[in-house]
């Protein structure tokens, strides 16, 4: 099997089923589907089951043409968005991952062109561009319907400071001349041996192995990309926009709670440690201080930039139970 699409659930069932649709309606076959349930209470288990133990139809999908995938379910005691995302690193069967958050969505007919590039310049990782939707409400005299729509939520260009370029380099080189602070984990194809198998990781016991996610805090994303492009040895983008990135209500940002409010600062502080420590084993394998020194202050500067209360943040995570954060 080529790749594992990885999607943790949590309370997310007005969002779910567009999730899983855009993935099947992918001009491309050879993947599967893993959905993660967290210990969800609102109705996401069963709809889950449904794609496992029904034919999909045209009606229940509103998809026209496809060929199913392999669809798989795991349902999990709460353990919040990175341990649901490594049970499905565990449970993946394709040579490539990429990650979904279960109240996003993809854009139809894409995924082709993506593995055709990654076939054709045999690459560890491909980034992919994204844009911003909300849910709104298009009211009338009769019906109220909700649909989705496009939008900025910065005044300045999402993507300045980004070089979509298609030409391979490698991890640590694309860290330092063609990302800005975007960390995603949703924005890219990753080979599973370059997560499996490295043995370069601050945060996992040499024992356990692997570049998986941190367990238990904020701001995952911006912690685990850079520690997996470090590892990259061939990186490329596309200048496509696949992901749907739904902006919605809430934010840790805003959070009101004290207890939440100093743990975000608490793994703030320890992100700068970490990526401080990161850029110091770069400088010991010989990396130039200024590729180095790129890590810790974009790292930190990101986990600002997602002042949105999404994904690098935390949104409404799997097991979080309030809108993107760990619990």
């Amino acid at each position: 099997m080529k790749l594992s699409f990885i999607i943790p659930v949590y309370n997310v069932a007005s969002y779910l089923r567009k999730c899983v649709d855009s993935l099947l309606a992918q001009d491309y076959d050879d993947y599967e589907i893993i959905l993660v349930d967290d210990g969800s209470t609102d109705g996401c288990a069963d709809i889950c089951d449904e794609y496992v133990k029904s034919p999909i139809t045209n009606d229940q999908s509103q998809i026209t043409n496809y060929k199913s995938p392999i669809i798989r379910v795991l349902h999990r005691k709460n353990g919040g968005l990175s341990a649901a995302r490594n049970t499905g690193i565990k449970m993946a069967q394709g040579e490539y991952l990429c990650f979904v958050d279960s109240d996003d969505y993809w854009q139809p007919s894409v995924l082709g062109g993506l593995m055709a590039q990654i076939e054709r310049d045999n690459l560890d990782v491909l980034r992919f561009k994204y844009q911003y939707v909300r849910k709104v409400e298009r009211v009338n005299e009769f019906t109220s319907e909700s649909e989705y729509e496009v939008f900025n939520p910065y005044k300045s260009d999402p993507y300045a400071g980004n070089d979509y370029s298609e030409t391979v380099t490698d991890g640590v080189t694309f860290l330092n001349t063609r990302m800005n602070t975007q960390c995603y984990a949703w924005a890219f194809i990753l080979r599973r041996d370059l997560i499996i198998r490295t043995p370069y990781t601050l945060h996992i016991p040499p024992a356990q192995g692997g570049c998986l996610f941190t367990e238990g805090i904020y701001f995952e994303d911006v912690d685990w990309t850079p520690r997996m492009l470090v590892n990259a040895e061939r990186v490329a983008s596309i200048n496509t926009i696949v992901y749907n990135y739904l902006q919605r209500e809430g934010s840790i940002t805003n959070a009101v709670n004290r207890a939440k409010q100093q743990k975000v600062l608490d793994d703030k502080m320890r992100l700068v440690e970490e990526m401080l420590r990161q850029s110091r084993a770069l400088q010991e394998q010989g990396q130039p201080r200024h590729t180095s020194d790129h890590l810790a202050p974009s790292s930190v500067h990101a986990s600002h930039r997602s002042g949105d209360g999404r994904d690098a943040l935390g949104r409404e995570r799997a097991g979080s139970g309030k809108r993107k954060g760990a619990a």
